[in-house]
């Protein structure tokens, strides 16, 4: 066993900005994993300084960014509409981790009361470009509360995460829908690529999840209604853990490992990653 009762799962590299390596410990209790050494808060920021670093920066440069912005728009929409089925309408919406505020700005669109929060200063710039204007921190919105609470790829970024959980469910309103999407290292395209999967992103990711440990995160707080498939997760993580582990810019054999992916997933319900849908009681 490692540290505090967590057994070495892989080493994994920083491939975006530093080049480092990171270990990932398993937590068998939960199933879960977190990167170690951990950056500490005022070192955390120089990891995400790059420009290919795409959430922050709205590039369109480079094949990986380009195949990005493709299905952003249509991506938009379909994530606006799926948070409407799970609330059975519009209200009001807090998007935690918001990024440059596509998602929060679509949902404007469609009728949304927007909230959102973002810690890069760069990408809140962006947003307020756009009209979306976003607040720092979750703290922010201290004694408010939402009808839906999204994070999309952000819960693997936060240091403080049962101290997170604990506010996300204050956030939301009774019978409000917590919305969240994460990596799952348990999917065929993770256990192919291994240490140069790109979903790892270590150390901006610092927990790893599966859906055990979404489960008992949440349990005793909200209601688990159930799990989603990300489908084109696979595809776009498979491509760029081929440029890690081959360094190629473009393969063919990504999107093959990306179809298998979701095709073994039908059966094993292990897909590249996967939206949470949790519920407040009333």
């Amino acid at each position: 066993m490692s540290k505090d009762g967590f057994s070495h799962y892989l080493t994994a590299r920083d491939h975006l900005v530093s080049g480092e390596s990171f270990d990932l410990l398993h937590d068998e209790k939960i199933d879960m994993l977190r990167t170690d050494p951990a950056p500490d808060a005022d070192d955390l920021a120089r990891y995400y300084e790059s420009d290919a670093y795409i959430s922050h920066t709205d590039s369109g440069k480079g094949l990986m960014a380009f195949l990005y912005q493709l299905v952003k728009k249509r991506a938009l929409r379909k994530k606006v509409k799926f948070v409407r089925k799970h609330n059975v309408g519009v209200g009001s919406l807090l998007d935690v981790g918001a990024g440059t505020g596509a998602f929060l700005d679509s949902a404007k669109q469609r009728g949304w009361e927007i909230s959102g929060t973002e810690p890069n200063p760069g990408a809140r710039k962006i947003a307020d470009e756009r009209g979306v204007n976003l607040k720092k921190s979750i703290d922010d919105f201290s004694g408010q509360q939402f009808d839906v609470v999204t994070l999309w790829h952000v819960l693997e970024h936060i240091p403080n995460l049962e101290e997170t959980v604990s506010l996300l469910v204050n956030l939301l309103k009774p019978g409000g829908s917590l919305v969240i999407a994460v990596p799952n290292f348990k999917s065929y395209d993770a256990l192919h690529y291994k240490e140069f999967w790109a979903a790892y992103d270590v150390p901006r990711h610092l927990w790893h999840f599966s859906k055990k440990s979404i489960q008992t995160l949440f349990r005793g707080k909200l209601e688990y209604e159930g799990n989603y498939p990300m489908l084109f997760d696979s595809f776009y993580v498979a491509l760029l853990s081929e440029k890690y582990k081959n360094n190629r810019s473009f393969s063919l054999k990504a999107f093959w490992v990306g179809l298998v992916s979701n095709l073994k997933g039908i059966s094993t319900k292990e897909y590249s990653s996967h939206i949470y849908v949790l519920k407040k009681k009333n």
